[in-house]
């Protein structure tokens, strides 16, 4: 099979709009095809070129002025609730699909629907985009009260576990590794269940980069691992007075 749809058998022509890519079609649809040759419409003469939308019938292309489609308007792809509602709107539509060399299939492009549809739609979707929009606020909002809640009982369990840790520091360190996609610890299956080793290594984090001079010996060395070994004494001396609570 090529990308040139007056060549492509009549049974699997009218198979392309459900098998087009974002599907949903039903099988009676109306398919038109954005053509990437030029031809003439086998009944008028018109011609057309390589974008021109064309309807096959009777294994001959068709301009769609001739097959009737021609009042109709097109709506590119992109908006699904747009789309939707033009198609409910419109009592005769068509799916235009096109022929996609790389993945050797149809894909569809849009619809074609009446001038009249597209216009309902338009004002249905500026009618509830307000809602929409209040909807999405909401959601964001409980998820960050959701994320509040998270950082909080993480700083708390890290209070509980490090009495000698200044509040102001827990609550940084909370934050910190409890950032959004972060792959930090607190962003882990054991910190999430507030596991005590989880919540170990992130206060070791803070002190190493908040308490000691590994950021100065990185960057002077740039050994890793000797820079770590270098400060684990003062880590350690931080970490005892924390969790001694003085």
């Amino acid at each position: 099979m090529n990308d040139r749809p007056t060549e492509v058998p009549d049974d699997q022509r009218k198979s392309a709009g459900k098998k087009a890519t974002g599907g949903g079609q039903k099988p009676e649809d109306v398919v038109v095809f954005l053509t990437r040759r030029d031809g003439k419409c086998a009944e008028c003469g018109a011609e057309f070129f390589d974008g021109s939308m064309i309807r096959m019938e009777n294994d001959q292309p068709h301009c769609l002025d001739c097959a009737d489609l021609g009042h109709l308007e097109f709506l590119t792809r992109g908006n699904p609730a747009l789309t939707r509602r033009a198609t409910k709107h419109s009592p005769l539509r068509a799916v235009v699909v096109q022929w996609a060399r790389a993945r050797q299939r149809y894909e569809r492009q849009g619809i074609l629907v009446t001038p009249e549809a597209i216009d309902r739609a338009e004002q249905e979707c500026l009618a509830d985009a307000e809602l929409r929009a209040s909807q999405r606020e909401r959601a964001a909002m409980r998820r960050e009260g959701v994320e509040a809640a998270y950082v909080a009982e993480v700083t708390a369990a890290v209070r509980a576990a490090f009495p000698g840790c200044p509040a102001e520091e827990a609550a940084r360190i909370a934050g910190w590794t409890c950032q959004k996609y972060s792959g930090r610890v607190g962003r882990s299956a054991a910190a999430k269940v507030l596991d005590q080793g989880a919540l170990r290594l992130a206060v070791i984090a803070h002190i190493r980069h908040e308490h000691t001079a590994y950021d100065e010996l990185l960057m002077r060395e740039g050994d890793r691992r000797a820079a770590r070994e270098l400060v684990w004494p003062e880590i350690e001396r931080v970490l005892a007075k924390w969790v001694a609570g003085r």
